[in-house]
């Protein structure tokens, strides 16, 4: 590259970078460090240990971002001075040292460009996931365990923590159902390019004559929604306790502690056995449950305005989004967007970044 082609790079880079500031809320972000770092200072802030953790975190991830964005804006600004001045001054030689910097710094803004495509109402939020398996028995079930097996893999390459809330286990195998909070910043803008019906094309391993078979299961995914003047009735609701199993630690199985509520006008359903009191996972039901609602509402608001647009397209449930073939040949396919690949076992273990960011980008477009 030539030097005048390297600067005229630079100056479009730090012009990509300016640009970027809006999109990625930089000066929204430094109101709110300044915000929570008073909230922080403040005597007794320790006194909620549940709350200050909170908004430690939260201040953590937002001074990190708005650091990350200061240093590349410093990092391109010099490297655009040194050119310059490698420019005009023959004597200087710096084009090679430049240019594997560029090429550096250049991948660090295309990494943080990809987060502009997450300016969604809620994807900053934690993300509530549900798997579901499908008919089929066995085998579906055997296909949500997988899935569910994806996703926490996906969630632990990015450091985010999951807790299992419900698990229902499959008689033989695999599990029929299983809800997980995935607690990490922008966990739901990533997340959400999974909800919808997966199908898996195998050849059976409860098969004895080795038959390819067909299965479904489904993932949903809501965000966590806080601070919502989202109210519940406690008319129209149904509250059931049962046994617990599975997760939960000594004497889980042994009280009612497991909480079930239904909420009739809607028939929205959450349940949760993961604490070890009653009390505690009914407080956790609620939550999810007035995220379902307010996600809800939220969908058919965003329904009746597309359809004024004329452009409404369903989104229910039930529809398929993805197809995974294991044999006889290896592909996963997107049918939304027409990303894939025929790597399945890397997708299986977690490797989703591909299909998160070409779906954020078909939303985009």
């Amino acid at each position: 590259m030539e030097m005048h082609e390297l600067v005229k790079s630079l100056e479009e880079l730090y012009l990509k970078l300016s640009e970027m500031r809006g999109m990625l809320k930089i000066e929204e972000s430094e109101v709110k460090i300044n915000e929570l770092t008073s909230e922080s200072s403040k005597p007794g802030f320790w006194d909620d240990t549940e709350n200050a953790t909170r908004v430690s975190k939260e201040l953590g991830e937002l001074q990190q971002e708005v650091d990350n964005y200061k240093k590349l804006r410093v990092a391109v600004g010099d490297l655009l001075e040194m050119a310059k001045m490698d420019e005009v001054d023959k004597d200087v030689n710096l084009r090679e040292d430049l240019e594997k910097q560029f090429e550096s710094t250049k991948k660090q803004i295309m990494d943080l460009e990809f987060y502009t495509l997450m300016d969604g109402r809620h994807d900053v939020a934690n993300a509530i996931v549900g798997v579901y398996a499908g008919s089929g028995g066995t085998e579906a079930q055997d296909w949500a365990e997988m899935l569910l097996r994806m996703i926490l893999r996906y969630c632990e390459k990015k450091n985010w923590k999951t807790t299992i809330l419900d698990e229902s286990r499959g008689s033989e195998a695999g599990i029929k159902s299983s809800t997980i909070r995935v607690e990490g910043r922008y966990a739901y803008g990533h997340l959400k390019s999974e909800h919808g019906t997966h199908r898996l094309v195998r050849i059976s391993p409860f098969d004895a004559e080795k038959m390819r078979h067909t299965s479904f299961a489904g993932i949903e995914v809501i965000p966590e929604i806080e601070h919502e003047d989202f109210e519940l009735d406690e008319k129209d609701l149904r509250i059931d306790t049962f046994m617990a199993g599975g997760h939960g630690g000594q004497s889980v199985n042994t009280t009612y502690s497991a909480v079930r509520i239904v909420h009739t006008p809607t028939g929205t359903t959450v349940q949760c056995q993961n604490e070890r009191s009653q009390l505690q996972n009914k407080e956790t039901a609620l939550k999810i449950l007035k995220s379902k609602l307010q996600k809800l509402k939220e969908d058919e608001e965003e329904s009746e305005r597309l359809k004024i647009r004329g452009e409404h397209k369903s989104a229910e449930w039930g529809n398929q989004i993805r197809s995974y073939v294991l044999q006889p040949y290896k592909m996963v396919k997107d049918l939304r967007y027409r990303f894939e690949t025929t790597d399945p076992e890397v997708v299986l273990d977690g490797g989703l970044d591909g299909f998160v960011e070409a779906y954020l980008r078909w939303l985009k477009e």
